[in-house]
């Protein structure tokens, strides 16, 4: 499969775009900054210039030719509530509607556990704002064939291969753990359509997905 990566820098994102490699995809690390080809360069990775900022048309010229987009850009809610609005929300939403233009099917969107539920917002509420309106223009705005997983707080264990996805009442995951979960869920149609919920657990991977 020949997935594009936005957000391909970012902890989540560059763990995802080796682990898509090591799988055998042909990936490409949409990247914001020049210094940032070095690691990827280093893999063996192409990169591309992507600016969230720029309109759907533009973006959508990067995507053609491409079987799946990947969306694991955003600020995290550190670089001030105008960028997070920018880029989680309305960058996400034209990197859908560049999808949509270059004719990408495939989707899947790195979003945030509880993001569909207000009343389970912590301190960075504008970052769980825009990713709950970037999901829903997502659901029912797009025809696109998405997948959007929410994983819980990340950090930077070692992965353990394991996930539960259903009964969640909170939870940590590691950033390895959730790009397995992207790269298994590019696979996997039965994640088509889904919002999948997900910190650690006892479940294979690949087998929580597939049962959802």
């Amino acid at each position: 499969m020949k997935v594009f990566v936005i957000g391909a820098h970012g902890n989540v994102g560059h763990l995802v775009v080796s682990q898509l490699k090591m799988a055998g995809h042909e990936v490409t690390a949409g990247i914001r900054k020049p210094e940032q080809k070095e690691s990827f360069e280093e893999e063996g990775i192409k990169t591309v210039h992507v600016d969230l900022l720029d309109k759907p048309e533009a973006l959508a010229v990067n995507l053609d030719g491409y079987d799946a987009v990947v969306f694991s850009a955003g600020s995290g809610g550190k670089t001030g509530d105008d960028m997070t609005m920018l880029i989680d929300l309305d960058g996400a939403v034209k990197s859908m509607q560049a999808a949509e233009i270059a004719g990408v099917k495939r989707y899947v969107m790195v979003s945030a556990l509880f993001a569909e539920d207000r009343n389970r917002w912590n301190n960075i509420k504008p970052y769980y704002a825009a990713k709950f309106y970037a999901d829903e223009w997502l659901r029912y705005r797009t025809g696109l064939d998405y997948t959007i997983l929410e994983p819980g707080r990340l950090t930077f264990d070692e992965g353990t291969g394991k996930i539960n996805t259903d009964g969640i009442e909170g939870g940590a995951i590691p950033r390895e753990d959730v790009a397995a979960a992207v790269v298994a869920s590019l696979t996997t149609p039965e994640t088509i359509k889904k919002t999948i919920p997900m910190v650690s657990g006892q479940n294979g991977i690949k087998d929580a997905l597939a049962s959802i």
